[in-house]
């Protein structure tokens, strides 16, 4: 067998065992898997910013093979401290791995987002009120039913309500400038 020959037919053999592997993973993953690795994946973020912030869960949405988990912080965030909390988040994920793919720079609705090397994509939006959002959309995964979040949130449940109310609870580091909300401190 002549060289050129040898090195396409040694390329192909790499590629056929590549893409096999390739198929095993995505075959192993099912939707309610990348849930839970969405939930790792906020959980973490939300563990790395101090002083804490109190959430409660958004609604999960899924697709024909992906899902969207989603978290509400109820912790008022102050104009002031908006870009603090965004560098907290922005430094967390980079030190993860994940790659920053966008930035929105709106002084009033702010928001970062990122990448993990395995396809699921993160944001953070700052609303109205100062009220946060966390999203991870997963990559495309095999189809399953999808339970709920089984992460403890540490502000109430708004389950059976079709909207989330704005930001209650008040910080004296995260809120400091803010007009005052109800709710307890932290």
């Amino acid at each position: 067998m002549n060289l050129h020959l040898r090195t396409l037919v040694l390329a192909l053999a790499a590629g056929i065992v590549s893409m096999g592997c390739t198929k095993q993973e995505e075959d192993a993953l099912d939707m309610q898997a990348t849930a839970v690795r969405s939930d790792v994946i906020l959980d973490a973020v939300l563990r790395e910013i101090r002083p804490e912030v109190h959430w409660t869960h958004g609604f999960t949405s899924t697709g024909m093979c992906e899902v969207t988990r989603r978290r509400v912080v109820m912790t008022n965030i102050s104009e002031e401290r908006r870009g603090s909390f965004l560098g907290v988040v922005d430094r967390f994920w980079r030190k993860s791995g994940y790659q920053m793919t966008a930035v929105n720079n709106s002084a009033e609705f702010p928001a970062i987002y990122a990448r993990t090397i395995d396809g699921y994509r993160m944001s953070l939006r700052i609303g109205g009120k100062g009220q946060a959002f966390f999203q991870v959309d997963t990559p495309c995964a095999k189809k399953s039913e999808v339970l709920d979040s089984t992460s403890q949130a540490t502000a109430p449940v708004y389950e059976g309500v079709e909207f989330i109310p704005r930001p209650n609870i008040h910080s004296d580091f995260w809120s400091a400038g803010a007009p005052g909300v109800a709710g307890g401190g932290s």
